[in-house]
């Protein structure tokens, strides 16, 4: 359904998307994931152990920043379907916001990059602004999935998995520097975000005068609580790459980072879809819908809950055992592998069901974002003291240990509040 707001923007849809649109969507966003996938693989033949694990710690540790600028668009996909006199002017608000935080790091970055170019801060930096700029890019494609222009976003990640595999074949062709391959992957999605943006209405880029001291308020809460959750959340993970370094693992980074890419590739396609369904599921779950959607959310969490807590007994069992144990901790060989895919499927059974139950939670309404935030502060607590018990001996399958610890504590945490602020739950 179709319709137009106060402020002339046409084209916006608070309807379910249709299967057709979702496909087209999908396989733009799925080239582009494939070819992170392979440019992972392709990697550790043209440079080897040391310095893809500098790559993957680097990636690792700024990850994070992918979900700063998103934060606007999960705000704006929730907020502008229930808006009309100031859609535009809401829109505009999460255009500057998202904008923001993307120029300060380019900026540190290009410092760097001048001061020190050789330097493990220019490297850090520079997969900071790759990281940070693919978020934008989700930002300003959800903006136009919102107005009908769905095609729009398709385009962009499909361009942008070309640059991804352009970049990684000539690395492994010419043997270009980690440091020289995320500049020009950089350089590749600022050419993309560049077209991208100028396609968003020119009120959005260009607002008037409109009422910002009241608007930017509410909308700075709400998109820093929504945002809170997935930048904590990933920020958690980043603290694991961190562990490895202080343990003198760098090079488990790449087995661990070749993981969390199995990982991510199924969860991000499942927390696009549910961007899909954001503007429909927002409007559905306000008033009696909303409790329906908490109810609902509280069950799966219980589910989340359960299934940590047995595997990591399960886990402490095989500990407890020699023979066990030496294969929960030995390194490099066709076992050690599999063990680790065994953990991977673990971590991202439970944090596909999380995730889920946490964006019913979010758009039911405001008052609960301050909940999802607290579960998430309590996840950013729990990884790294679990990793720094884990990672030492048992390197990458600790690091995932350690993610399915944090995922039940971030489960318990996050059921505990609803139940105190919703007795009926």
């Amino acid at each position: 359904m179709t319709g137009t707001s106060l402020t002339g923007v046409t084209g916006t849809s608070t309807a379910a998307p249709r299967p057709s649109m979702v496909l087209r969507l999908l396989a733009g966003r799925g080239v582009f994931r494939l070819a992170i996938q392979a440019m992972g693989l392709v990697l550790v033949t043209a440079w080897g152990a040391h310095d893809y694990g500098r790559f993957a710690t680097a990636l690792g540790l700024m990850t994070w920043l992918n979900f700063v600028p998103s934060a606007a668009e999960k705000s704006a996909l929730k907020c502008l379907p229930r808006l009309r006199k100031t859609r535009d002017a809401v829109a505009a608000l999460a255009v500057r916001v998202a904008v923001a935080p993307v120029l300060v790091v380019l900026a540190a970055m290009a410092v760097a990059l001048v001061a020190a170019p050789e330097s493990d801060a220019a490297l850090y930096l520079t997969a900071a602004g790759w990281s940070i700029s693919g978020g934008l890019l989700m930002t300003v494609s959800g903006l136009h999935r919102f107005r009908g222009k769905s095609t729009l976003d398709a385009l962009a990640f499909t361009a942008g998995a070309l640059v991804v595999g352009v970049v990684t074949v000539g690395t492994w062709f010419v043997r270009w520097s980690p440091l020289t391959h995320l500049g020009l992957l950089l350089g590749g999605i600022l050419v993309i975000l560049g077209f991208s943006a100028a396609l968003l209405p020119k009120e959005w880029l260009r607002p008037g005068k409109v009422n910002g001291h009241r608007l930017m308020p509410a909308f700075g809460r709400t998109t820093t609580l929504l945002g809170m959750t997935e930048v904590l959340d990933v920020l958690a993970t980043s603290t694991v790459f961190g562990v490895l370094a202080l343990a003198g693992r760098t090079v488990d980074s790449g087995p661990f980072y070749l993981a969390l890419l199995a990982s991510s590739a199924f969860c991000s396609l499942l927390f696009y879809q549910l961007r899909l369904h954001q503007p429909a599921i927002s409007t559905r779950m306000r008033g009696s819908g909303a409790a329906a959607g908490r109810a609902r959310a509280v069950e799966l969490l219980k589910l989340v809950e359960r299934g940590s807590l047995v595997f990591l007994v399960l886990v402490g069992i095989v500990l407890a055992i020699p023979a066990g144990r030496a294969m929960l901790t030995e390194e490099g060989t066709t076992g050690a592998y599999l063990v680790l895919g065994v953990f991977v499927v673990a971590e991202t059974v439970l944090f596909a069901v999380r995730l889920y139950a946490g964006f019913l939670i979010e758009n039911t309404n405001s008052k609960v974002l301050t909940l999802t935030a607290s579960a998430s502060v309590a996840g950013l607590f729990a990884t790294p003291l679990a990793a720094a018990a884990l990672v030492p001996a048992m390197g990458p399958i600790g690091g995932f240990a350690a993610l399915v610890f944090a995922i039940g504590v971030r489960a318990t945490v996050l059921r505990r509040l609803l139940r105190r602020h919703h007795p009926e739950l």
